[in-house]
């Protein structure tokens, strides 16, 4: 959700001491049409460790020397997975992937009802799902555009503790571990709207775990489903169901689509949107409160989960969420678009870690991450941990921002 100007301090964590690592970087590309390509997972096969390539294909992967990884892999929607191999030293790729039209083509029986898929992928969720709690190193990210400018950005390295799949969400939370901070100092750009919930929306966003969002059978007859051509992941070919509203309710609804494993029946892929067809109901969806006088007004406010399957298991992988709107102030000639984007990604994994997260030591879903990541800077920064490589629009502004 947006909110306003929220809270204050947590306690801050002590800062682990960075093991010896390489960096695998580079850029990810379309064999066919060399375009660059944006949210391709990166993994070292048979480890837990991995990222993403930002939205310009981009990418930048530390790996621990002690994994002695051979290989590094990359798998996309709809394109054929791809390994480079690694010696163990600092070095720079260009990975091309290649699209993977034979799945495209592949003859599938349609399902003449797919909410039916739909409900046997939800009785399937504590079998193709992790069955142990984990605790996830993640990477955190928060930015805010003003126009095309960037006036804040704020990360975080964070510890996600997740409990089984068929447990309820009452102990899944997010602690941030250290980050930073970069505001623009003109006053003109402080931003009245915050997103609110920072990290924790990789708990709340997690459609499988959480069925509230989407997947309650209450909230399913609402949506009216279509079979969209298959498609692959992961090498993996994919059940393709779009919705959309059906009915008229009180709160918005959404509109978007699932990714469902044809072998495994789980849910790999989750879209979805506010639906922005009544204006007010979106504003009451989006906004928790702003100071009297600003005029809120929204265009977009969007949301994608990914799941990575590993040895016969799937786990929470990369978690997205954009808001765009515009704010103007009565009396004013003048409004200002504004764009909000937070995403997560799970860089490595603990299986069965000997200790949950405590409530007091948690990030709260009623924060701000603007408001706390800067009682966790830290001059070392990210060390041998995992991030997503910034674009180079925002590697530009973060050096303009620490100039102010």
């Amino acid at each position: 959700m947006l909110a306003v100007m929220l809270l204050a301090t947590t306690s801050s964590l002590s800062a682990q001491v960075g093991e010896n690592f390489y960096t695998v970087s580079g850029v990810v590309k379309d064999a066919q049409t060399k375009k660059n390509l944006g949210y391709v997972n990166v993994s070292v096969p048979g480890t837990n460790v991995g990222t993403v390539t930002n939205s310009d294909g981009e990418f930048v992967l530390k790996i621990k020397s002690t994994l002695q990884a051979k290989e590094v892999e990359f798998s996309h929607l709809a394109y054929k997975n791809a390994r480079i191999t690694v010696d163990g030293m600092n070095s720079e790729k260009v990975v091309s992937l290649v699209p993977n039209p034979r799945m495209l083509r592949e003859v599938v029986i349609r399902p003449e009802l797919p909410r039916q898929l739909i409900d046997q992928a939800i009785e399937k969720i504590p079998s193709n799902y992790s069955k142990n709690p984990d605790l996830f190193t993640g990477f955190y990210r928060e930015t805010a555009q003003k126009g095309k400018r960037y006036i804040q950005v704020s990360e975080a390295v964070v510890n996600l503790y997740k409990s089984a799949y068929d447990h309820a969400l009452n102990k899944d939370r997010v602690r941030i571990f250290k980050g930073r901070e970069l505001l623009s100092q003109k006053a003109s750009d402080t931003l009245a709207v915050k997103l609110m919930g920072g990290p924790t929306l990789a708990v709340m966003l997690d459609v499988v775990k959480n069925p509230d969002v989407l997947l309650d059978k209450e909230i399913l007859q609402s949506y009216s489903y279509t079979m969209e051509d298959p498609i692959s992941i992961d090498n993996r070919l994919q059940y393709v169901i779009s919705f959309k509203p059906s009915v008229i309710l009180p709160i918005a609804l959404y509109n978007g689509t699932f990714y469902i494993d044809q072998e495994t029946l789980a849910f790999t892929r989750v879209e979805f949107s506010l639906d922005m067809q009544d204006i007010d109901k979106a504003i009451s969806m989006m906004l928790v409160k702003k100071p009297v006088g600003l005029r809120f007004k929204p265009s977009e406010f969007s949301f994608l989960i990914t799941y990575k399957y590993q040895n016969g298991t799937y786990y929470l992988n990369y978690v997205r969420s954009e808001a765009k709107f515009k704010c103007d102030w009565k009396r004013r000639l003048f409004s200002s678009k504004y764009n909000l984007v937070s995403e997560m990604v799970a860089t490595d994994r603990t299986v069965q870690p000997a200790e949950a997260i405590s409530y007091k030591e948690s990030f709260k879903s009623n924060q701000s991450f603007t408001d706390k990541v800067t009682a966790f800077y830290d001059n070392s920064y990210w060390e041998s941990y995992n991030i997503i490589a910034p674009t180079e629009s925002l590697d530009n502004a973060v050096n303009k921002l620490r100039k102010q």
